[in-house]
């Protein structure tokens, strides 16, 4: 019985798992959008709320929070300056799960996961500005 049991293994042990989440996350922040199986998607939006909320938080305290989380610099100034301010009126559901089909090798359910608000790239921003 699964009495009392949350989260999703994924065949992984508690370190792999953490590094697969963490990996998950630093490249939605870096590409707005990612390409993962639906069971990936479900479970790593728990932590993409937590972190956001945190990041949205805009204490000391946080910043801390989300570096201990997320150690890396580059995502953590995107977050702060780029999404951030697109996502701050909302309280919860930052991100989007499209479902796209089955893996051809193993018919694993593909899913892309984004954004709800995508933040602008640097290209659209030149394209706007002419």
């Amino acid at each position: 019985m699964r009495h009392n049991v949350f989260g999703r293994k994924l065949n992984r042990n508690i370190k792999q798992r953490k590094a697969l989440f963490r990996s998950l996350f630093i490249n939605l922040v870096l590409k707005g959008r990612i390409i993962t199986t639906e069971a990936k998607a479900k479970a790593v939006r728990r932590l993409i709320d937590k972190i956001i909320t945190q990041v949205k938080k805009q204490t000391l305290a946080s910043r801390r929070l989300v570096l201990a989380e997320i150690p890396n610099k580059e995502v953590f100034e995107k977050l702060y300056k780029e999404i951030a301010p697109l996502l701050k009126e909302r309280v919860s559901g930052f991100t989007r799960i499209i479902k796209i089909g089955e893996r051809k090798g193993d018919k694993a359910e593909m899913v892309i996961l984004e954004w709800v608000r995508q933040p602008l790239n640097q290209e659209e921003n030149k394209k706007n500005q002419k």
